[in-house]
C-alpha cells in the first residue's frame, strides 16, 4: 500500500472514531425544571380549543386564554369537548388526577341523541366492553339540562324528529374519547360533552374562556 493511500485510510478511520466518541458521550437533553412555586389553575375550556399551549397549524390553544408559563394540563379534554381543565406544574398532583387506580372521579354533563332507557343506563353503570377492553363501572343518570350551562358556539346539530336528553356521567378512568364511545356503544351518540369536576375541583362559576388560580393548600 502506498504511503498516500495509507494516510487516507488512517485519516478516515481516525475521523470516524472521533465521530463515534463525540456522539457517544452526548447526554440526552434534560426537561426544563420549574423551580418556582407550585401552581394550580382551573380553566373553562371553550369548544374548539386545543388542550395545549402550542399548535403548528395555528388553531386556538390555551395560550390564547392563559398568560402563564410552566403549567400543563392534568389529563386531556378533547378539542370538541368543553368545561373544566386543570393545569399545574406539580407532577404529584398531575399523577393523582390522571393515573389509573387513583380513583379520582370525573363528572361530565353529556347531551345525547335520544332518551336512554334504564337498561342502557344500567349498562354504563356496570361497565361496557369497548374495542380497548371493558370499562370500569361508572355513575350514570338521566338529568334535566343544567341551569348553569351556556349556549355552545356553534350550536349542536339536532335532528327535528329525534329528541335529545342530558346525562350526568362519572368516570374513574380516562381513556381516549371514552364518554363518547360509551354512549355510542349503548345506542345514544354524544352531541355535547361538558366536564364539570375532577375530584374536589369544580367548574363553579367560570364562564367559557375564564381561568382562576387556586391555592394549593385548599386541596
Amino acid at each position: 500500500m502506498s504511503n498516500a493511500r495509507k494516510y487516507y485510510n488512517d485519516s478516515k478511520t481516525s475521523f470516524r472514531n472521533q465521530q463515534v466518541k463525540r456522539f457517544s458521550t452526548q447526554r440526552p437533553a434534560k426537561k426544563p425544571q420549574h423551580s418556582g412555586p407550585k401552581r394550580l389553575v382551573i380553566f373553562n375550556k371553550p369548544y374548539d380549543v386545543l388542550p395545549q399551549f402550542t399548535d403548528e397549524s395555528g388553531r386556538s390553544t390555551l395560550k390564547d386564554y392563559i398568560p402563564l408559563q410552566g403549567i400543563y394540563a392534568a389529563g386531556r379534554l378533547d378539542r370538541d369537548s368543553e368545561g373544566l381543565l386543570v393545569l399545574t406544574n406539580d407532577g404529584v398532583l398531575q399523577a393523582k388526577l390522571t393515573e389509573p387506580g387513583k380513583r379520582t372521579g370525573k363528572i361530565y354533563f353529556v347531551q345525547v341523541e335520544g332518551v336512554p332507557t334504564e337498561e342502557a343506563l344500567e349498562s354504563l353503570r356496570n361497565g361496557v366492553t369497548l374495542n380497548d377492553g371493558p370499562t370500569l363501572p361508572a355513575g350514570a343518570e338521566l338529568v334535566d339540562e343544567p341551569t348553569w350551562i351556556w349556549a355552545r358556539n356553534p350550536p349542536i346539530r339536532e335532528r327535528k324528529a329525534i329528541p335529545t336528553s342530558w346525562l350526568k356521567i362519572t368516570l374513574y378512568e380516562g381513556r381516549n374519547r371514552q364518554v363518547r364511545r360509551m354512549t355510542a356503544h349503548v345506542g345514544y351518540p354524544t352531541l355535547r360533552l361538558v366536564r364539570y369536576a375532577m375530584g374536589t375541583l369544580e367548574l363553579a362559576d367560570l364562564a367559557p374562556g375564564e381561568w382562576r388560580e387556586i391555592p394549593m393548600d385548599t386541596l
